[in-house]
C-alpha cells in the first residue's frame, strides 16, 4: 500500500496515480495543501496507515530503497525485527542511511528517469529515513521528518549499508534542482532565499540564497560512481522488445 501526500504538486500526479491503480497497484493520493507542514503530514499518514500496515516507510518522491543483496524489503525488515532476543521485540523503528546523488555530468532532465540516469554520489551517507511500526509511536506522533519519537520501552535499529540503503537523488540537473529554492516543506527549515540558518545541513554546499547556477554544477557532488540501483532497474524494468523502460 502506498500513500502519496500531494503538497501542491504540478506534475499531473492524479494521472500518474490513476495509471498505477490501473496496473493493479494499491496507491492512494491525499491532497495536503498546507505549506511547511511536512512533519504534520507524516503524523497524519502514521494514523491513516495504522489501520492497514504493520510497518510504514516514510520517504520523499526523490528517494528510493536499494537492497544490494537482492532481498525484498519485507525480508530486510524481518531480519532486523524477528525476535531472536528480548530486545528484538522492542524495535519500533528501522533507520536506513541515505546516499546523496549529484547531477552526474548531466545538464538536461534525463529521459530515462532518475534511477537509471544519476550514477555519481557523495562518498558518505547524509542523514537517514525511517520505517516504523505505527503501534510503537509516541501518542504525540512527534517527528523530525527523519525519525519519530517512540513509546517508552521501544527503540530503533540502524540497518547496515550493505544490507539496504536509500538513494536520494538530491542534487539533480539545475533546471530541476532550482525549484527547491521556491520553498522548503519542513516546518522548522528556512526557505533557501531567506538569509536565516545559512550554514545548516539543509543548505546546499557552495550555494548562496539566490537560484544562480554555478558553472560546474553538472560535475558537483560526484565522489563515487554507483551503478547498483541503475543496473537493477535496467534488469527488471526494460521491455525486451523495445529496449525501453516501461515509463519511457
Amino acid at each position: 500500500m502506498v500513500h502519496i501526500y500531494d503538497n501542491n504538486s504540478d506534475d499531473d500526479i492524479v494521472s500518474a496515480v490513476k495509471n498505477l491503480k490501473n496496473c493493479g497497484y494499491n496507491v492512494s493520493r491525499h491532497f495536503w495543501p498546507w505549506i511547511k507542514t511536512q512533519e504534520a503530514g507524516f503524523a497524519n499518514c502514521a494514523i491513516r496507515a495504522k489501520r492497514d500496515c504493520d510497518w510504514v516507510a516514510f520517504i520523499d518522491v526523490d528517494e528510493f530503497f536499494y537492497i544490494p543483496s537482492g532481498q525484498t524489503l519485507t525480508q530486510v525488515i524481518k531480519k532486523y525485527t524477528t525476535p531472536s532476543s528480548s530486545s528484538s521485540s522492542k524495535i519500533g523503528e528501522i533507520r536506513t542511511s541515505c546516499h546523496s546523488f549529484g547531477p552526474s555530468g548531466l545538464k538536461d532532465p534525463p529521459r530515462r528517469g532518475v534511477m537509471a540516469s544519476y550514477t555519481c554520489r557523495m562518498s558518505q551517507p547524509e542523514r537517514h529515513k525511517s520505517i516504523v511500526r505505527p503501534e510503537t509511536l509516541n501518542a504525540t506522533l512527534i517527528n523530525v521528518v527523519h525519525h519519530f519519537q517512540l513509546k517508552e520501552g521501544f527503540t530503533f535499529v540502524d540497518v547496515e549499508k550493505d544490507a539496504m540503503i536509500i538513494n536520494h537523488y538530491k542534487y539533480q540537473v539545475w533546471d530541476i534542482f532550482k525549484e527547491k529554492f521556491k520553498r522548503r516543506v519542513a516546518t522548522y527549515v528556512a526557505d533557501w532565499q531567506d538569509k536565516e540558518t545559512v550554514g545548516s545541513k539543509d543548505r546546499t554546499p557552495g550555494l548562496g540564497t539566490r537560484p544562480v547556477e554555478p558553472s560546474d554544477w553538472a560535475e558537483r557532488f560526484c565522489e563515487v560512481r554507483d551503478n547498483g540501483l541503475k543496473d537493477w532497474v535496467l534488469e527488471n524494468f526494460v521491455d525486451r522488445k523495445t529496449q525501453r523502460l516501461v515509463w519511457e
